[in-house]
């Protein structure tokens, strides 16, 4: 029979969803930063900046994310450590699994955020641009005051969405041995031979952060839209 506690595993799968929310926390706010520097790049007057901008949310996104985990983690520090040694240095490099994991899973799905934000961006609606231009604002003043704050109002549901399916993601850094809940879930499931037991609980907790987050989301998207124009909302 299960016991409440999971057969004495349960705090190993509450430690992993700790680090799961962490893990995601942290990559989230890596693909917000990137998403916006991505916008910037794909809507910039600069042909180098929308060519690079183009590059990483075509590369990025047409590469698996496992191949891409186990590149950084496992590619990258044997690639130094070769150039290294073709310049007659021994130098050991031995990447963090944690910041792997949020540097991989952010760079991940800061491509995705680029599109959701440059989406956003045009969405603003171009006379209240050119009514702020005949005001006399500049470009700063311009960006602070009418398209920021519109712009988030209409990433919103986007950056929502890639919230939900980053979250899921973090299952796959379990490669790299960094003991979130996917990797708990599995080290428990091996000492007692109760895999469904084990996966099915870590699944629930996967399911618990979803509805969590939507619940969250559309609060914020209700505070966003407070004042806006009908329509808008």
């Amino acid at each position: 029979m299960v016991t409440l506690d999971l057969h004495g595993y349960g705090w190993m799968l509450w430690r992993g969803l700790g680090l799961t929310i962490l893990v995601g926390l942290g990559a989230m706010g890596l693909a917000v930063a990137l998403g916006l520097l991505g916008a910037w790049g794909k809507l910039s007057r600069y042909r180098a900046a929308r060519w690079l901008a183009g590059t990483y949310t075509t590369v990025i996104r047409g590469v698996p994310e496992l191949i891409l985990i186990l590149l950084v983690y496992y590619g990258v520090p044997t690639l130094v450590q070769d150039l290294a040694a073709s310049a007659g240095r021994d130098l050991r490099v031995d990447l963090n699994p944690f910041v792997a994991g949020i540097a991989t899973i952010g760079l991940i799905y800061g491509a995705f955020a680029t599109e959701v934000f440059r989406g956003a961006i045009q969405a603003v609606p171009r006379g209240q641009i050119e009514a702020a231009r005949a005001f006399g604002m500049g470009r700063a003043l311009l960006l602070r005051r009418v398209v920021l704050p519109q712009m988030w109002r209409f990433a919103l549901p986007g950056l929502g969405n890639v919230w939900m399916v980053l979250i899921k993601a973090t299952a796959l850094i379990s490669v790299i041995q960094l003991e979130e809940l996917m990797r708990s879930a599995d080290i428990a499931a091996r000492a007692t031979r109760l895999p469904f037991t084990f996966f099915f609980a870590a699944s629930l907790f996967y399911l618990g952060i979803t509805i969590a987050s939507m619940l969250i989301q559309r609060r914020i998207e209700s505070w966003s839209y407070r004042g806006a124009p009908r329509g808008q909302g």
